[in-house]
């Protein structure tokens, strides 16, 4: 599998151009099958392409949103990232889509895993398309170099399809989609700006193992899009 890499003069034409991509995507699906599949992931990053998405002219009603990770926190925590996509995303004409929480009123994150799977199975995978960041830690979604838990979420062989996680370097229990959830996706991005991020990517893919830098998993086993900006 590979990584090919887009490279865009800033993040505003990233966010134009990427929106439209997506967008494309969608339309296309919608134009097959009648509904499309979109995830996204939390951070700063994204928020630029988020405002130029949620204004692209789309049957909305027809698209499934959900995000590849979650905070085990109320949807009105600062920290939480349905808080960040409801505000941020579904606005506007993308006020219309149909989105998926990954939290739920169980106090456990492992205690929602069997409920949450048998929505997705609803929605059904592989997702249309999937946008994935990066920490300078090289994680990805949840999927923490430093959790227990970080095997089972990488291992594509195991038919689980979301994961409760636990990282050591950062707060609050996650629920993430695994590795083979991910990567069976139709359209797989990663979304990156600045110069330090592209240098822990491009460390992590020559020097280091998919369990020390899980982003490396996903370039190993699907093909991958880098949009980046400086």
């Amino acid at each position: 599998m590979s990584l090919h890499t887009t490279t865009f003069s800033s993040a505003s034409e990233l966010a134009t151009v990427f929106s439209q991509r997506i967008a494309d995507i969608l339309k296309q699906a919608i134009s097959e099958r009648g509904k499309a599949s979109l995830v996204v992931s939390g951070g700063s990053t994204p928020l630029p392409l988020f405002k130029a998405l949620s204004i692209r002219s789309i049957d909305w009603s027809k698209v499934t949103i959900t995000l590849a990770d979650e905070r085990w926190v109320a949807n009105t925590d600062a920290a939480s990232n349905e808080k960040l996509v409801r505000e941020n995303l579904l606005q506007d004409k993308a006020s219309k889509a149909n989105f998926v929480p990954l939290k739920t009123v169980h106090e456990n994150a492992e205690d929602a895993v069997q409920q949450l799977t048998a929505t997705f199975n609803k929605v059904g995978l592989p997702f249309d398309v999937v946008i994935l960041g990066m920490g300078e830690d090289g994680h990805t979604a949840s999927l923490f170099p430093c959790s227990a838990q970080i095997e089972a979420g990488l291992d594509v062989n195991s038919p689980a399809m979301l994961i409760a996680t636990q990282p050591t370097t950062a707060p609050h229990q996650r629920m993430s989609f695994t590795l083979r959830a991910l990567v069976s996706s139709a359209n797989v991005f990663l979304h990156l700006t600045g110069q330090k991020k592209r240098d822990v990517l491009q460390d992590a893919l020559e020097n280091y193992t998919d369990l020390e830098k899980p982003i490396k998993a996903v370039c190993d086993k699907t093909n991958v899009e880098l949009m980046w900006a400086p």
